[in-house]
């Protein structure tokens, strides 16, 4: 009996000693970004024109969560109710790519992405924001990590070094953009292993004057249990109201991960055991009046990552409209259209408005 107690006491100190190491790793190697720090520069190719024009011009703005070209028509994922968290294989993610790519060749004025990688080993270290950068282009990194273990299987199926952020294209000059880090609402440990959310903004002068445009990117708290999404919305709403009190004009545009007013009538969340997104109302807006959302929900932005991709089956095929912007009073909108691609790239279909400067 001894014996088998003693056996029993050092397979209890290995696994204690196991755990306590993995988590020190963890702890160790966080990404801790400052509050705010410059973004990267990824390209810097602007065209001749290198200021927003005041007046008299449309603007054409696209945003889209790209899944990190792994969560295409053929995907599920493990958060989701799927069952995997890596793409499928590297030909997979490039085919995936060369969609995404091909869509963003279109004729945008300013490009937002949401989750795109570099150096993931999910989709097999593709640099993603070279293949994608144009124009004058920056990036921030919001997830970071040299290990993220599945949540299922962490020794057969682990999801492995993960680094993937925000990327912003622009036909004009970006003067400076930042990183502004956001609230994280996980505690340790698993806290070292999230996202670290954050806004990825990029200040654009305006010609004949000495405004900006400024153009926010960014992806908000998905699996939280709510309070991520309140308190990082909470900051965003703080910041553009800030910015348009400077007398700038404002555009704040992405992976809201909640419902834009109305959407959830023809949408309803039939799984919300699987996911169940917040929901945004006109209380998301800065004080004042003439702050508006701009989104279209006639196309769904996102569907539920339960299963790959399939439309007929309307019992478990779930979607959300999530993706949209949030512009300042003087910024006139045009148009906004979800662009319907099928989900065939990514879990969201990409968002477009035509804006003008008032």
């Amino acid at each position: 009996m001894k014996k088998v107690l003693k056996i029993l006491l050092i397979i209890i100190l290995i696994v204690i000693i196991a755990v306590g190491g993995l988590l020190g790793y963890f702890s160790a190697t966080e990404y801790r970004p400052a509050d705010v720090i410059e973004a990267e520069n990824v390209k810097d190719a602007a065209s001749d024109e290198l200021s927003v024009p005041a007046e008299g011009r449309d603007l054409k703005i696209l945003s889209w969560n790209i899944g990190y070209a792994g969560l295409g028509a053929g995907s599920d994922f493990i958060m989701d109710g799927g069952t995997h968290a890596r793409a499928a294989d590297e030909a997979t993610v490039n085919k995936y790519l060369d969609g995404i790519a091909a869509v963003c060749a279109g004729e945008y004025d300013l490009i937002m992405l949401q989750e795109v990688d570099t150096k993931s080993a999910r989709t097999f270290k593709i640099d993603e924001k070279e293949a994608l950068g144009t124009g004058d282009a920056v990036f921030a990194l919001n997830y970071s990590c040299p290990f993220v273990p599945n949540p299922s299987t962490i020794v057969t199926d682990p999801i492995g070094m993960v680094n993937s952020g925000l990327l912003t294209c622009s036909n004009f000059n970006i003067g400076k953009a930042d990183r502004i880090s956001l609230p994280c609402p996980f505690s340790w440990p698993l806290r070292t292993v999230n996202l670290k959310r954050c806004l990825l903004v990029s200040y654009i002068p305006v010609e004949g004057s000495d405004k900006q445009l400024v153009l926010v990117n960014l992806h908000l708290e998905a699996y939280d249990s709510g309070e991520g999404k309140i308190a990082q919305t909470k900051q965003l709403r703080e910041f553009i109201q800030n910015e348009y009190e400077k007398g700038n004009y404002v555009i704040a545009g992405g992976d809201f991960n909640q419902v834009f007013p109305g959407s959830l009538e023809i949408y309803p969340n039939e799984h919300p055991e699987l996911w169940m997104p917040g929901e945004l109302d006109e209380s998301f807006l800065p004080e004042g009046e003439g702050w508006k959302f701009a989104y279209d929900s006639e196309t769904p932005t996102c569907r539920l990552l339960n299963q790959p991709y399939d439309p007929s089956d309307t019992e478990n095929t779930q979607y959300y409209v999530i993706d949209g912007f949030i512009l300042s009073p003087n910024v006139e909108l045009i148009s906004a259209e979800s662009i319907d691609l099928g989900f065939a790239d990514s879990d969201h279909n990409p968002v477009c408005i035509d804006v003008t400067l008032k």
